[in-house]
């Protein structure tokens, strides 16, 4: 497996850090797999299915962000790297990955990151966040419950979501309206710019 040539649409999304993009991608790249951070598969998909997936949504997001369950930094590195303006937390509970995430924060030079070994749950700050969002973790009933009680009153829950979205906000119904999440959407980004759209939930939580 090789990588994936870079599409042109990463100069696009990432502008000025597109080296940082490119250092990042190389090394998921290089060690992803080894260290159990992605797939044996991903590498001839892996700017596609997971950098520019998780790009594209940078323009939501402002003011201090968590990223819970942030795995092999997707997508929190790669929204660290596009909004360099926007202060990170990469929430994630297990060892190798909060090593794997510190090492390429220093790697990088990513001065508005910071990595908290824990689970969602375990957040110690209560609700001060200005938005939360993840990829890939869970189901949105399961999402919910450890994820809006991290966000201030008036912030967002901006979830990365597959095709069945729409089930998943069906069967959480009674979830989101416990914790208050409230004005929700589903949008489709990226449509015309990159060869897979990401789609992504957005709900306001409401203290």
């Amino acid at each position: 497996m090789t990588l994936e040539q870079e599409p042109a649409a990463a100069v696009t999304l990432f502008g000025d850090n597109i080296d940082k993009a490119r250092a990042f991608t190389q090394a998921l790249a290089d060690q992803g797999e080894e260290r159990g951070l992605i797939g044996p598969l991903e590498l001839p998909r892996l700017w596609t299915r997971h950098i520019l997936n998780s790009a594209i949504t940078a323009p939501l997001f402002s003011g201090r962000v968590g990223d819970v369950g942030s795995g092999a930094g997707l997508p929190g590195l790669v929204l660290a790297i596009a909004r360099p303006d926007v202060e990170w937390v990469l929430i994630e509970p297990m060892e190798r990955r909060v090593t794997w995430l510190n090492e390429q924060v220093e790697a990088l030079g990513l001065e508005n990151v910071t990595v908290f070994r824990g689970r969602g749950e375990e957040w110690p700050e209560g609700a001060v966040l200005d938005a939360v969002t993840a990829r890939a973790v869970s189901a949105l009933r399961t999402l919910i419950p450890f994820t809006a009680p991290l966000v201030r009153d008036g912030g967002e829950v901006i979830f990365l979501k597959g095709a069945s979205v729409q089930n998943e906000i069906d069967a959480a119904e009674k979830v989101l309206r416990k914790h208050k999440v409230t004005d929700i959407s589903v949008s489709v980004l990226g449509e015309g710019i990159l060869d897979e759209s990401t789609r992504v939930f957005r709900g306001v939580v409401r203290g």
